[in-house]
């Protein structure tokens, strides 16, 4: 996993429903998928890469260094892995 820093804060009030951030599930259901923790809040806005160590798909989950930040994000590894 790696941050892709935007190198600026964020301009827009967070989500005051998420005070303690959201988990993202872009699995689409799939039977097999990876759970990944992020380090919860980002520094700044930017972008989590987020790579399946299995079948080393690659995901990028957005981030604005606020409570409201992904927490978790549940990543669908590739059927033919």
């Amino acid at each position: 996993m790696t941050f892709l820093d935007g190198g600026r804060e964020a301009q827009c009030p967070p989500d005051p429903l998420y005070p303690n951030g959201i988990k993202v599930d872009i699995s689409r259901g799939a039977a097999q998928a990876c759970v990944v923790n992020l380090p919860y809040p980002a520094p700044r806005c930017g972008q989590w890469v987020i790579g399946c160590e299995r079948c080393h798909q690659v995901n990028i989950v957005s981030a604005a260094g606020r409570p409201d930040d992904p927490r978790q994000v549940r990543i669908a590894c590739r059927p033919d892995a």
